[in-house]
């Protein structure tokens, strides 16, 4: 692949600048996985930049599963209307409706978890290690790992990404954040399901 192909497939991926891509892969002296390494890492610096702006701009979207008993209603939030209206960000909330409808998350982000709510999980892991036997030290160790891999499942950001396993949530708005330039924020969703 030459360095033009290279550069437009990255710029494709990342969204960032082609003066940036040239730079990540005359760092890496051409190796793509690399460059999209070093561009990974510049857009979650972008991102983080960003995190301090207000988002004041946004939409409301929604997603309703073909069957008709699953359905979602996404807040997400930008900084300007401009952004709001861009296939980019559109692009973004639809993703993440097919995710909450998929995926059953019950909060954004593991700062969202209420503390009561982490302690009745906890003390469901501990009673299954009554008796086993096994020092406290190990026990408390399972029980974070148990812990932290539910707070994977429970919490929207930190999801397995449905259509690409290699990539989080958070991953994909990060991506959309260096793409588009600007924060990017999800403000609450609801999911709604008939069994």
């Amino acid at each position: 692949m030459n360095l033009i192909d290279q550069i437009k497939q990255l710029r494709e991926e990342t969204g960032l600048s082609v003066s940036e891509i040239k730079n990540a892969l005359e760092k890496t002296k051409g190796d793509i996985n690399k460059a999209r390494e070093i561009l990974k890492t510049l857009g979650k610096s972008v991102s983080e930049k960003k995190s301090l702006r207000e988002t004041k701009a946004g939409l409301i979207d929604s997603y309703l599963h073909p069957n008709g008993k699953v359905g979602v209603l996404l807040d997400i939030r930008c900084e300007t209307d401009f952004v709001a209206k861009s296939s980019d960000f559109r692009q973004l909330a639809h993703e993440v409706c097919l995710q909450i409808a998929a995926m059953k998350p019950l909060f954004i982000s593991e700062n969202d978890i209420p503390e009561d709510f982490l302690d009745k999980e906890k003390n469901l892991y501990r009673e299954q290690f009554v008796n086993s036997g096994k020092p406290q030290k190990i026990i408390d160790q399972i029980i974070e790992g148990k812990l932290n891999k539910y707070k994977k499942d429970v919490c929207l950001l930190l999801q397995s990404w449905i259509k690409d396993d290699s990539k989080i949530v958070k991953d994909l708005v990060e991506s959309t954040i260096a793409k588009i330039g600007e924060k990017v924020e999800i403000k609450k969703f609801t999911r709604y399901e008939i069994n």
